[in-house]
């Protein structure tokens, strides 16, 4: 089983002092779990895959860290102050659509033609409202969009056309192809696949100081992928799920795999019928479920306590953590030991 490390702890998240500890305790199956946290908690990832220190020299791993920083703190400035769950990961995820290193977004891989199609969903724990959009081409943010189908709308996806016309409607800033495709960008893109081989996407989840929990992700697709292929970003139980009795879920990989295996839904099954905790749900998964397909990705999960999963069954994977107890972290290489919980990583 591949494992994490390499994890950059990080003063200042929240109010309290960066050095109070979240004790662990062990439950009847010997299993370290977090004890449970006082919100706001919020959790990112930015694609998993190749990422090696072999693969992020010169400087690389530094860009990625300090973008990765930004967007956590962005994230959990919104929770800290009040803001809601949803909010906090539509504009983390903003941020990193916004930024060439990740692939969503300006940032994101080209399809067969050269193009760009953008994908993305968020859904609110609270009311399991979810809205998306898939195939989008003009539209600056998709998880904008995403979050104006479900607030706006009685649908949850809409695609292609329908969507940018739904996007114009909704005077969402659109960007003409060439935002997407300058030589500065077109050259980022092209270094960091043959550098790292990532898996796309960027997700979010956040647990609110009303105890709501929410989910998205966001998505550039499949590197070279046909014309109009969807992955599982879009799709609400495969891609993104979120229900406050159980968990929020942003998955990243092989989508095709986590449609049909309904990952990021299953996750929420799991916890809810068999009464798996977090952690054990997401190891179920990527490990065992996933891995015995030869499905490669990942996926970050929070449950309603707080409680946090990061894993993958690739080298790596670029995630940040942030919550009310002060911690914050970033991480991305992946090496033989990792805690069970990040949040139990000693500084």
């Amino acid at each position: 089983m591949l494992s994490l490390v390499a994890l950059v702890v990080l003063a200042g998240c929240g109010s309290r002092s960066a050095h109070q500890e979240v004790p662990a305790h062990t439950n009847d199956d010997s299993e370290p779990v977090a004890e449970k946290l006082q919100a706001p908690v919020i959790l990112l990832h930015g694609g998993a895959g190749t990422i090696t220190h072999e693969s992020m020299q010169n400087g690389l791993d530094v860009q990625y860290r300090n973008a990765l920083d930004s967007a956590i703190s962005l994230g959990y400035a919104i929770l800290e102050n009040g803001g809601t769950a949803l909010t906090a990961v539509e504009q983390t995820i903003m941020f990193l659509e916004d930024h060439p290193l990740f692939n969503a977004g300006k940032g994101a891989v080209l399809n067969a033609e050269g193009s760009v199609e953008l994908d993305a969903s968020i859904m609110d724990g609270s009311n399991l409202k979810a809205g998306a959009v898939a195939g989008v081409t003009t539209v600056k943010n998709p998880i904008m969009l995403a979050r104006l189908v479900k607030d706006s709308t009685r649908h949850v996806l809409l695609k292609g056309r329908g969507a940018e016309s739904f996007a114009a409607a909704m005077h969402v800033p659109l960007r003409n192809p060439e935002y997407f495709l300058t030589p500065k960008t077109r050259k980022i893109r092209e270094e960091r696949i043959t550098k790292l081989h990532k898996l796309g996407t960027v997700g979010c989840v956040a647990l609110d100081k009303n105890h709501n929990l929410a989910a998205g992700t966001s998505t550039g697709g499949m590197d070279m992928k046909k014309y109009g292929r969807v992955g599982d970003s879009p799709i609400i139980g495969a891609g993104t799920y979120a229900k406050n009795s159980t968990c929020a879920v942003s998955c990243t990989g092989h989508g095709e795999y986590f449609i049909r295996n309904v990952v990021a839904y299953d996750m929420s099954a799991l916890m809810e019928y068999k009464g798996y905790k977090v952690q054990q749900a997401a190891r179920e998964l990527i490990f065992n479920k996933l891995l015995s397909q030869k499905a490669l990705g990942g996926l970050i999960a929070l449950d309603y306590q707080g409680n946090i999963a990061i894993e993958y069954n690739t080298p790596g994977m670029f995630w940040a953590f942030c919550s009310a107890s002060g911690k914050k972290m970033v991480g991305m290489f992946a090496e033989d030991q990792k805690p069970e919980n990040a949040l139990m990583a000693s500084e």
